[in-house]
């Protein structure tokens, strides 16, 4: 309430005097508690907090699925990688192993051929010392 001319105190006071009034008059005529009008929005604030409740909820109980999936998943992919890992290690031994049983293969092969050119000289010499003696 803005006055355009300048007041003396007592205008001030009569002013603020009657601000106060309204104010007191607005506060009376407000709807009481128990009022049916302030019932009814009490109830409208109560159900619109319990929807928002309920909304909030259902998003923690999806978030919490999709985590739930996000780590279900994450274990399926470590056992994999880990069964892959295996898989790998276990052809790598394999691989180890046919190297190995080829060298013993070959350490053999030679030790036998070995065997056979000492025999054949033996006999050779035998032979040889053999044909000195007659």
């Amino acid at each position: 309430m803005k006055q355009s001319i300048v007041a003396g105190f007592s205008d001030r006071r009569k002013s603020a005097a009657e601000a106060k009034q309204e104010l007191l008059k607005k506060f009376k005529s407000a709807p009481k508690a128990d009022d049916p009008e302030m019932i009814a929005k009490r109830q409208e604030r109560e159900a619109i907090a319990a929807a928002r409740e309920e909304r909030r909820a259902e998003r923690m109980r999806i978030k919490k699925e999709e985590e739930d999936r996000r780590k279900a998943e994450a274990a399926a992919v470590a056992e994999a990688e880990a069964r892959a890992k295996e898989e790998a290690e276990a052809a790598l031994r394999a691989e180890a192993e046919e190297r190995e049983a080829a060298k013993k293969k070959l350490i053999q092969s030679v030790v036998a051929s070995e065997e056979e050119r000492k025999a054949e000289r033996d006999r050779k010499d035998a032979a040889r010392k053999a044909r000195q003696k007659r």
